[in-house]
């Protein structure tokens, strides 16, 4: 079933409709240990989505599953930027079905960006029969009511919105980090790049009330979260929507006035949006990290015109000049595609120029994947694969030289570390970032956890430092 949305007659009507059904799947299941597990593909987005998720099963009576316990619901929140991530969920779904043979009452459910595609959808019908629950992005905030149609009829649920709603606040969190938090300030995307998938799965851009973030972002300082990234397809388009007149850099100086967050992080920016009045208010804001995200994908002026970017190569290099003159010590990180199609040989060397210019800290490099109903799918002179390799492999050599050439330079010098935990690689060593998103690994102790320390760099590597707690 695919429906349109139809915003309800109030928000908070429809957040009692749904708090309702939860409290009808609490009554189902009764007094038994209810497990769930979500599996997450994709950005931090489909993070903060998955955030979401859990808060919902938490309400309907649900405790998180440890490794190797049974679940009674496996969710798979999904992503489709990228063809490896389509593959990876129908992957995992054929892998169920023993699963579900043998337990027939566990519900499986499967959500997000690639449930927005209507050949995704009609895949999991026509192949995946142990599927118990299909959503899109959209109507999330249904979770509950879609739960409870399948836990009460037995039958397959199948509700998809082909365009969104109104904004659902009040939406149940379930928060896993205690020192971070994702907070998403705006939904969707208009640009329309030519390759990205991104505007069809998830509408046109849609802010949240600046009120309800600054209100979210104060609870999770008064519960003693350190630091905050402030999320959005493009964030630097905020509030154009709701005629809120200080947009992004306005929300970004609310924020910083915020008592117990130390540090102010945000993504993803849109080079052809990043104003002055930004870039003033990274610069004034002291809670505001040295660091910004910056997509380029391309060094070439021509393909980014066939990307549809909407901004110049020169365009770009000016927006550094200036974030490097009123930022002092500013990292930045960007996005860059191989083989985009109509790429020729000096399109690839004015990108691999580019690297060599602005010397990026690091770079999200990717292979093009070609994602069918974009522009770009359709267009002629897609670069052959071997070739595509040949200039990922050379981008990824360049970037790595430079992103090691750029943490050389720190060693010796002592650098703030807000510190996560222990290592996931080592559980002898600690972890934190640098203001300016630097990995540290370091010899500490439990005390140290969600405090800032001055970490002296020992040893540099090319993803990350190495150093001893001054």
């Amino acid at each position: 079933m695919v429906n349109s949305a139809k915003p309800p007659a109030s928000a908070g009507a429809e957040l009692q409709k749904q708090r309702e059904y939860a409290s009808l799947v609490r009554h189902i299941n009764g007094l038994r240990p209810m497990k769930y597990c979500i599996r997450t593909f994709g950005c931090q987005m489909n993070e903060n989505d998955s955030e979401r998720l859990a808060g919902m099963l938490r309400e309907m009576g649900y405790n998180e599953a440890n490794a190797g316990d049974k679940c009674d619901i496996i969710v798979f929140n999904t992503c489709c930027v990228r063809e490896n991530a389509e593959l990876k969920v129908f992957g995992h779904l054929g892998a169920l079905k023993k699963e579900k043979r043998d337990n027939p009452d566990m519900v499986i459910a499967v959500c997000g960006c690639m449930m927005q595609q209507e050949n995704a959808v009609r895949q999991i019908k026509e192949k995946y029969g142990h599927v118990d629950i299909v959503f899109g992005t959209h109507n999330l905030h249904t979770f509950p009511e879609l739960l409870y149609r399948a836990v009460s009829t037995g039958e397959r649920t199948y509700d998809v919105w082909d365009i969104p709603g109104h904004v659902a606040e009040g939406v149940p969190i379930e928060r896993k980090d205690r020192i971070k938090a994702w907070v998403t300030v705006m939904y969707g995307c208009n640009n329309f790049c030519s390759y990205c998938i991104v505007p069809y799965v998830r509408g046109r851009e849609r802010s949240r009330n600046p009120e309800t973030v600054i209100e979210e972002i104060s609870s999770l300082g008064s519960r003693g979260i350190r630091e905050v990234t402030l999320l959005g397809q493009n964030v630097n388009s905020y509030g154009r929507d709701i005629g809120y007149e200080k947009g992004f850099a306005g929300l970004l100086r609310e924020v910083d006035k915020i008592e117990g967050i130390e540090r102010i992080r945000f993504m993803t920016s849109h080079p052809k949006d990043l104003s002055d009045e930004l870039i003033q208010a990274m610069a004034d804001c002291p809670g505001v990290c040295e660091h910004l995200h910056l997509p380029i994908q391309s060094g070439s002026t021509r393909i980014l015109r066939e990307m549809n970017r909407n901004y110049t190569r020169e365009h770009y290099m000016d927006l550094i000049l200036k974030l490097r003159a009123k930022v002092p010590g500013i990292s930045i990180t960007t996005d860059i595609i191989a083989g985009f199609p109509g790429e020729t040989e000096e399109d690839f060397e004015e990108t691999l120029d580019l690297l060599e210019r602005i010397r990026f800290d690091f770079a999200f490099t990717f292979i093009y994947s070609k994602r069918a109903g974009t522009p770009a799918a359709e267009k002629e002179g897609q670069v052959p694969a071997e070739t595509v390799k040949d200039r990922f492999d050379r981008l990824v050599r360049v970037q790595n030289r430079i992103s090691r050439q750029i943490n050389d330079r720190l060693l010796g010098q002592e650098v703030e570390v807000l510190v996560e935990g222990t290592s996931s690689s080592n559980k002898r060593m600690y972890t934190g970032r640098t203001r300016t998103n630097k990995v540290v690994n370091f010899r500490g102790d439990e005390s140290m956890v969600g405090k800032l320390v001055n970490v002296r760099v020992d040893n540099v590597q090319t993803w990350s430092l190495g150093g001893s707690v001054v």
